[in-house]
């Protein structure tokens, strides 16, 4: 029951618990212990509305940030990654295998607030020893949801 119960959340957060409860077959004080425990036990961090970020803000940008570190005796990745994790422009941190130690994902209101949060408060901290922005020019897909349609968003289309 508990990975149903995950997976249904997963597609909709706004499910109800009868809903939930109606869907796998069991009764909806089942559903609601498990859902208590599995946010007790830490496997439901919260909850989240996917946002078309370029409907409600078409200045707004977002980064990937690709960063090399160095960790230095008794800092290791897991405390580098929460320091910048506690920055409020940050929308993620992981950590990579391959060319980068972790992969930083960022919104601001402008390119520029995104650069200048790389240069001042990323790129100083001891550990990193580089990084590389990418911007995200547009969003397709984000957490399962499909975020295009026929809507114009004012670029030439493309015929091949």
């Amino acid at each position: 029951m508990r990975t149903e119960i995950l997976r249904l959340l997963e597609k909709n957060a706004r499910l109800t618990d009868g809903e939930i409860a109606t869907a796998l077959g069991v009764s909806e004080s089942e559903v609601r212990a498990e859902i208590a425990a599995l946010r007790e036990s830490g496997i439901i961090r919260g909850y989240k509305c996917v946002i078309d970020r370029a409907a409600v803000d078409r200045d707004a940008v977002s980064a990937n940030i690709e960063v090399k570190l160095t960790p230095k005796a008794g800092l290791g990745f897991d405390e580098v990654a929460e320091q910048i994790a506690a920055y409020p422009q940050v929308d993620a941190v992981y950590l990579m295998s391959g060319s980068c130690d972790l992969l930083v994902t960022v919104s601001g209101k402008s390119f520029r607030e995104v650069a200048s949060f790389v240069a001042e408060e990323l790129a100083v901290i001891d550990s990193v020893t580089g990084t590389a922005t990418q911007f995200i020019m547009r969003r397709y897909k984000e957490f399962g949801v499909t975020l295009f349609g026929d809507e114009d968003d004012g670029r030439s289309k493309l015929s091949l």
